[in-house]
């Protein structure tokens, strides 16, 4: 009885033992948790464009955490923390804040230029990266901060894109222009009107609405007194689309342009019949031409069961230059993160992605497009 009662202490301080030995190895392996924002309007008249972006977040965490990769000698698990911004300055501050107070090792987002420039001051602050996927207001990397990057080309870029294609190809001189007085609406328009302005063309009448606006007619018959052969509009789609149908309804046979706020499947659908001939740009490469969107929009379609809208490919790309940075840094950390991102040269779905020294994408494209049979064709090269 005694032997046995002397056996069974043996094994059991044997089984303690072995279990003390293996418990440091076993929280090794319990993956460290690395937490990436995606600030967006996920409600709203701009949530299709949210959700877009953020399922772009999505797929890239998911694919990377099908790696089972380790940075710093630890094996990471990667989580995305989603908040709705609702495309308002005053709540994407507040959603910054809650990143900051989540500690998260990097931003992807937001999503609208007049959210995002308020909210890159916090990250600044705090040292946090942020890399943008659809912001294009050029006062985004020009604010003196070392924390924001973008994926696309900027508003300047675009208005002079769209004003030459005006001028030189379609050859329009009576114009006139719209927009919703957003950041990025009112911003784009004032780059488009400066480079028609460059080229000779003075406007011939400005008006303006807002980004909640359904009624445009009344805009609309004070344009039709000027005759103009292209009214420019300066905003989304959700305004986009209508403005388009209440064009032709109203007799307005002025071709519409906008730039990259209604190239979407959403401005076909909203304006209709009305919006065949419809010109747009986007701030990048066609997607035909990007060199990895085959895979990416059959690995999008099959994991969210939709078309993409617009930005996904951009915010896909983003939070993989995010992991890129982490793993060149060999670290989680913001402040180890932050200096690797300035030096990336990523070949992403979109493209090469490196950055200037402000943060801006090194030769940032832009298309041009015309919705021709209820699809928008690109009509000229990236430029």
């Amino acid at each position: 009885m005694a032997a046995a009662v002397l056996l069974l202490a043996a094994c059991n301080k044997e089984q303690g033992g072995a279990s003390d030995a293996s418990a440091p190895a076993a929280m090794n392996e319990t993956p460290q948790i690395v937490r990436i924002g995606s600030a967006n309007p996920l409600t709203g008249p701009f949530a299709h464009w949210g959700r877009d972006a953020d399922n772009g977040v999505q797929l890239a965490v998911e694919q990377a955490n099908a790696q089972n990769m380790s940075i710093g000698g630890r094996k990471v698990r990667f989580e995305v923390l989603s908040e709705d911004d609702q495309a308002d300055p005053k709540v994407a501050t507040q959603i910054a804040q809650r990143f900051i107070d989540a500690k998260v090792a990097a931003v992807v987002g937001h999503l609208t230029s007049g959210a995002a420039i308020p909210a890159s001051r916090l990250y600044h602050d705090a040292g946090i990266a942020m890399v943008a996927g659809s912001v294009t207001s050029p006062k985004f990397t020009t604010q003196g901060y070392n924390n924001t990057f973008r994926l696309i080309a900027n508003d300047a870029q675009q208005g002079k894109a769209l004003a030459e294609f005006v001028v030189k190809q379609l050859k329009f001189t009576r114009i006139a222009v719209i927009d919703d007085r957003t950041t990025y609406g009112q911003g784009l328009a004032d780059d488009f009107i400066e480079s028609l302005g460059a080229a000779g063309v003075k406007v011939l009448k400005r008006e303006y609405t807002s980004n909640s606006a359904t009624d445009f007619m009344a805009i609309l018959t004070t344009l039709k007194g000027v005759k103009p052969e292209l009214v420019f509009f300066g905003g989304m789609d959700a305004q986009g689309g209508p403005l388009a149908s209440q064009m032709r309804k109203l007799g307005l046979t002025a071709a519409l342009m906008g730039a990259d706020g209604i190239n979407t499947p959403e401005f076909i659908k909203l304006a209709g019949k009305g919006g065949e001939g419809s010109y747009a740009s986007s701030a990048g490469v066609a997607k035909d031409l990007m060199p990895g969107y085959a895979v990416f929009n059959n690995s999008f379609k099959e994991r969210f069961k939709g078309e993409i809208q617009a930005y996904a490919p951009y915010t896909y790309d983003a939070t993989r230059v995010i992991i890129d940075a982490m793993r060149r840094a060999d670290s989680t950390e913001p402040g180890k993160l932050l200096p690797e991102l300035g030096k990336t040269r990523f070949e992403g779905v979109t493209g090469t992605i490196s950055f200037t020294d402000n943060g801006d994408l090194h030769n940032g494209t832009v298309t041009l497009y015309k919705l021709q049979q209820g699809k928008w064709q690109a009509v000229k090269p990236a430029t």
